[in-house]
């Protein structure tokens, strides 16, 4: 019996899923798909450091996640693509249908 992991991309899906998977870069996430930023101003809406920001910018960037472009000395960040707002959507719509169960579950700790 093959293994699950055998299937063809389900290694390169749960990576894909990883980049939403922590808080940070998804908090970071929702405000590139309202349109460019730059650090400074995601450090203000997410209250988290400006080194933090940075590298998960970093790490977004080198996934394919998000977008950067120089205007002067200004560096500003967007989502790669659109359809990443939608997977944000969609885990919402999800969540409002299973969130009590997830909110319990103990395995995802």
């Amino acid at each position: 019996m093959p293994s699950i992991t055998a299937e063809p991309g389900i290694e390169l899906k749960s990576k894909l899923f990883r980049g939403f998977s922590d808080g940070s870069r998804l908090s970071i996430l929702k405000i590139l798909v309202e349109g460019d930023t730059t650090v400074g101003e995601i450090v203000e809406q997410t209250g988290l450091s400006q080194p933090n920001v940075s590298s998960h910018l970093r790490c977004l960037s080198e996934c394919g996640l998000a977008l950067s472009r120089r205007d002067g000395r200004h560096i500003y960040y967007r989502a790669s693509d659109p359809r990443v707002h939608k997977i944000i959507q969609l885990a919402e719509e999800l969540l409002a249908d299973s969130a009590k169960g997830i909110y319990e579950c103990t395995r995802y700790e």
